[in-house]
């Protein structure tokens, strides 16, 4: 989201940001990490198109994806819909403040994913 706040219209900004502008743009996105479990039964292909999705919806909202990190399948600490293990992505994004609750409120009705979590990174 742009910050409107600033003298200058927000229909200005579009490819035309100075210097001043893109600092206040920067100020406002955060830096979130988002830890993705997808079912184990899932093939190689299904997992990938189940991962592009999350990175799509975090783009869709205005998010960056910086870094994907991939565990690999690992034992899950309690039985969940009757599975024992789960592939396990962490996803860090920069954002802003009101993209997590949009990616969070798509990403629970999604069937591969077991579980997920989203957390505000500190600075």
């Amino acid at each position: 989201m742009v910050n409107c706040s600033v003298k200058i219209p927000c229909s200005s900004w579009r490819g035309r940001a100075t210097k001043d502008q893109k600092e206040v743009l920067q100020i406002t996105m955060n830096k979130y990490e988002l830890a993705v479990v997808l079912n184990a039964k899932l093939d190689d292909d299904a997992r990938a198109d189940a991962l592009e999705k999350v990175k799509a919806l975090i783009e869709r909202f205005g998010g960056t994806v910086t870094n994907v990190d991939e565990w690999g399948k690992k034992r899950l600490a309690y039985e969940i819909q009757k599975m024992r293990e789960g592939y396990y992505y962490f996803i860090q994004f920069d954002a802003s403040s009101e993209t997590p609750a949009e990616i969070e409120r798509r990403i629970r009705i999604m069937e591969p994913v077991i579980r997920y979590l989203c957390v505000k990174q500190e600075a």
